[in-house]
Parts: C-alpha cells; structure tokens; sequence
C-alpha cells in the first residue's frame, strides 16, 4: 500500500524552451475531460493507497487549470482516499497563473504547500527559458500567496541559464531569499534532446556560461543559502527548518508511490508502471474503465541496488552503511573515493562531501564501477 500520490496535470500555457516533460497546450474541452478521466483512474487505484501522507499535484502547470478541475479533484479525493492528520499537499504553480482567487480555492481545497517555478529575477533569463512571466510578476505571486495565508511556499531557480552570469545568479538568490519562502530548490539547466533550447545550443544561436562558472554557482547557492537559515537536505534543495519537502523525501529513500494521470509513473510492491503520455488515448481507456498503463515492471534487484545508491547518496545525510543492503562491499567500493575527499563516512553514514556533491554524478557512477554495477 502507498502511502503517497502524485497527480499529473499535463497541461501548459506554453511550453518553456527547456522542458522535455510530457506537458501539451491548455484547451478547455480536452482539459474537462481530462480531468473526469484522472477522477476515474484515482477511483479504481485506491485500494492501491494506504492513509495518504502527501499529495503531490505537478505538471504541466496545474495552477493553470479552472477552478472545476480543483473543486472536482479535492471532491474525488475526499471521497476515495483517507488522508492522515497532518498531510502534505502541493500543488506546483507558475506566477504567471496565480491569482488571488485560485489561491484562495486551493488553500480552502486543503492544499498547504505552493511550489512556485519562478527560475529566475532576470527578465533577460527568464526570456531566454521561454517563461511566462517576469521578474516583478514572480515576486507579487509569492507576496499574493503569503498574504492569502500560505506558509510552506517553496521556489524553484535555475542556473546555468544562457547569458547568465555570477552576479546575475547571486541578484536572483538574495530576491529570493528577501521572500523568506520556506523551501528552495535550485537546479542546474540541464539541455535535452529534442527541446528548442538544445537545438539553439546545437545550432550555436545561444551559449551557456562555462564549467567553471557553473560550479561556482552551485558553490553560491550553497554558501549564500546555508548563511540565510537554509539547510541543504539534498544535492539541489534547501530549507528552512522543518520544511523538508516530505513528498520527495519519500522518492530519495526509494519508498512507493502511487502515481495517476497520463505519463505519471507509479512504484507500488516492488513493481514499476508507467501510464500513456498520449492525452486522447489515457481518457479514452479510462472511459471504458481499463488503467492506461503502457508498462509494468518489476525491478530486478541489481537496478534496485544502483537506485538505493544514487537517491540516497543525494540526500546530504546520506546512507546507513549498517542497515545497507550492500555492506560491507559497499565500504570497500567507497574506499578510493573516501580517500580523494569525494565521500565521506561519519559514524554509520557514508555521504558525499562538498567537493563530491559539485560532482556527484561522476561520483556515482564510479561507485557503480567499484560495485560492479
């Protein structure tokens, strides 16, 4: 039984030059029957659930959809699901959709968690994402949010933004942290295949900052964050205390999730199931009453392996060596990179350390290595 759900809303105003998420253009009939097909799939998955802890409701843009949408969503899932006292729920919003109104729906809705993608304070940069809004429109968002009564507002921010610069990154950092959200995560830009931002990459229309102003900006957020209240609980997220976000907390320690809605994954008794990205085919199998899953799969043990490694190895605190599947190989394998400084291993936690965390994918996979992974 999974005790946490995620919801996937697929739909976007527009969709940023980066993204390679399965999001398609707003258009309201299709938006309306979407949202009756999700009610059914949650219908028929909820003997799949226990007592819910969160409740995640991503995108897409979710904060673009009408007010049905949320009024039929919180109806269904009151009626279908058991919550337990003190859920997280959040729903991920873009500041270009927020208004005083639908906020003040999803606060009443039960939602107690925003998680608003602001990226960046740059009109410039913001331009150069493809993003919605501007600057001075992100800000009042957070600002409408927090005097509608929310208080676990996280923020999403970007670096490695074409034309970015280390001054413009350390301008977006102290707007933010001059909101006093609860939660920050800041990401690397990373360019995928088949995006309009990788072709403009490809095409040498747009370059991105160097290596090594890349770094330096990692190296930024984590100083300037740590000295502002904020921990760093995982590789690209930061809180102030208490305010770890328990639903993603959920996916680093590889725990089950039930997931709904088309191209959402769901990790329920050891297996792996994947629903259609195609919206027309997801709400036509709902209508006659099948699951649209495209594959289902149980996840052989040495994939389980690598997964407890690298999820857990991005947490900052870690993994226990005494309770690992794989100790002691483990210790042995993390040997050579304890000694070059890129692990670290205090008390029963291996963990990576500053110097690793700047590379911790590289990290990883060398780990891997040592596992005969």
């Amino acid at each position: 039984m999974a005790d946490y759900l995620y919801i996937h809303v697929p739909f976007c105003a527009r969709k940023c030059f980066y993204c390679d998420f399965a999001s398609f253009p707003f258009e309201e009939q299709e938006a309306r029957s979407y949202t009756d097909a999700l009610c059914r799939e949650l219908a028929i998955k909820k003997n799949q659930a226990g007592e819910l802890k969160t409740v995640y409701i991503g995108g897409g843009t979710p904060s673009l959809m009408p007010d049905r949408f949320f009024r039929d969503l919180f109806s269904c899932l009151r009626d279908n699901f058991s919550l337990s006292a003190a859920p997280e729920i959040t729903v991920e919003a873009n500041p270009g959709t927020l208004t005083e109104a639908k906020l003040g729906l999803l606060l009443r809705g039960g939602v107690n968690r925003l998680s608003i993608g602001i990226q960046s304070f740059q009109d410039t940069e913001l331009k150069a994402l493809g993003r919605i809004h501007n600057a001075k429109e992100a800000a009042a968002a957070v600002e409408a949010a927090q005097k509608t009564g929310f208080t676990n507002i996280s923020l999403d921010l970007m670096y490695g933004i074409p034309g970015q610069t280390i001054a413009s990154w350390q301008e977006t950092l102290k707007r933010a942290e001059n909101l006093r959200p609860a939660h920050i995560s800041a990401y690397e830009l990373t360019p995928e295949k088949g995006t309009p931002l990788f072709g403009l990459l490809e095409e040498e229309k747009i370059r991105l900052p160097e290596e090594g102003v890349v770094l330096g900006m990692y190296d930024c957020v984590i100083d300037y964050l740590s000295a502002h209240g904020y921990a760093q609980y995982e590789i690209s997220n930061f809180s102030q205390p208490g305010y770890g976000c328990r639903h993603n907390i959920n996916y680093w320690d590889r725990g089950e999730y039930l997931a709904a809605g088309a191209a959402a994954h769901s990790f329920v008794a050891g297996r792996r199931s994947r629903n259609t990205a195609s919206i027309p085919a997801y709400i036509e199998k709902l209508l006659t009453g099948i699951l649209p899953e495209e594959e289902s799969t149980e996840v052989p043990e040495a994939e389980a392996k690598r997964e407890r490694l690298f999820l857990g190895l991005r947490k900052t605190e870690g993994i226990s060596v005494v309770n690992s599947h794989d100790e002691p190989d483990l210790v042995r394998a993390a040997a050579g990179l304890i000694k070059e400084g890129y692990l670290e291993l205090s008390g029963d936690r291996l963990r990576l350390t500053r110097k690793g965390t700047v590379l911790s994918n590289t990290v990883i996979v060398s780990l891997f290595e040592n596992l005969g992974l």
